[in-house]
């Protein structure tokens, strides 16, 4: 071999293996390409999750009942909608309510569906409450319910009243079919929800008194001192209305059973203002001449029907009343509420001028108007 041989061989390099390096190349290329595929699966199932959570599938489902309390916040009330099967996860909520804007949540109580979207529900929000409540008073009549029934919209007021008239409620405490209902509404605060039908309002008023009157021992079979069930709930709508305090009640009832017995005349004020479809107030020499059925200056015994929706105070009064002699009552005082009884008539004509003497020492401040059950 040559010299020159010899260096031509040394010059060429030795052959180097390519196959590592062009393996590595696609491994690394390999994981960018599967790192791309996660990212794109985790956003495809995100947005997947998002949507089926704010379009769910299906029609709404059963009608639920939410508090939205004064203060609460945007979150919590989110938390409340999820906890009730309004919408899936509040957090979806959230991210929604981002992007297309909050609804304004006013206080007060919502009627909502669950499975709603949430375009849905954010307008169902924003038109605010749409679950009213009634508080029926004790002393409260029928008309005056249905009074405060025609404020709010619709004809739920008249829906209300023509269920009574027609019969289409029964109480078990009417001795007829298809009588009044007054006196046989309970007392308390009802939720008037957006499809509220006049009938099934008037059957949950019929059976909470139905459950008031059970709580204190009286029942369609009762009777008290000859009294029946009906007459004896009679009985505690005139104390409610003549006793005006729950201290008061039972000497109250008292009287009307002593009167009763002694085949007296009540001379209730109270039951000719119910004749005149008035709220308190006195009763003029004239008014106490009105032939009606309610005035018991003309007749004796009991008015036909209550004349209000009694309290369980009164309704316990009626069966319960305490022993006592007392035939007279007068509230003496109208601003602290002092009622003093009496056994005979001239211990109630003093009664009389304590009263209108205190009345006229508070002339200036006094908005009495207030009857009495004192008899002429």
């Amino acid at each position: 071999m040559s010299a020159h041989q010899g260096l031509h061989a040394r010059s060429k390099p030795p052959a180097r293996d390519a196959g590592p390096r062009r393996r590595l190349r696609l491994t690394r290329r390999g994981r960018i390409i599967a790192a791309a595929v996660v990212v794109l699966v985790l956003l495809a199932g995100a947005i997947g999750w998002y949507e089926s959570e704010s379009h769910p599938f299906g029609p709404p489902g059963a009608p639920v009942v939410v508090d939205v309390h004064p203060g609460e916040a945007f979150g919590a009330i989110a938390v409340a909608l999820s906890r009730s099967q309004v919408i899936g996860t509040s957090f979806a909520f959230r991210l929604w309510s981002l992007v297309h804007g909050a609804p304004t949540v006013r206080p007060g109580t919502y009627q909502l569906n669950r499975n709603l979207s949430f375009s849905e529900l954010s307008s169902l929000l924003d038109a605010g409450p749409n679950v009213a409540e009634l508080t029926v008073s004790p002393g409260m009549t029928v008309s005056e319910i249905a009074g405060e029934l025609s404020s709010l919209p619709g004809t739920l007021a008249h829906a209300f009243s023509d269920a009574g008239r027609a019969g289409q409620v029964r109480s078990p405490f009417q001795p007829t079919p298809g009588g009044s209902l007054e006196g046989l509404i309970g007392s308390g605060t009802y939720e008037i929800l957006p499809t509220e039908s006049g009938r099934a309002l008037l059957e949950q008023m019929v059976a909470r008194f139905a459950a008031q009157a059970r709580s204190v021992g009286l029942t369609p079979s009762t009777t008290v001192a000859g009294l029946d069930a009906y007459q004896l709930v009679t009985l505690a709508s005139i104390v409610q209305k003549e006793g005006y305090f729950a201290r008061y009640m039972g000497d109250v009832a008292r009287v009307v059973f002593n009167r009763l017995a002694d085949g007296m005349n009540l001379d209730m004020t109270s039951t000719v203002l119910y004749s005149l479809g008035k709220d308190g107030g006195q009763v003029t020499p004239k008014e106490e001449r009105i032939t009606t059925p309610y005035n018991t200056y003309l007749h004796a015994g009991l008015t036909p029907t209550p004349i209000c929706t009694p309290s369980v105070q009164a309704l316990r009064a009626a069966l319960h009343p305490p022993a006592g002699p007392w035939l007279y009552f007068d509230l003496v005082t109208d601003r602290k509420g002092i009622m003093k009884f009496a056994t005979t008539y001239t211990q109630q004509l003093a009664l009389v001028h304590e009263a209108a003497a205190n009345a006229k020492r508070q002339a200036s401040t006094s908005t009495s108007g207030r009857s009495s059950g004192s008899a002429t």
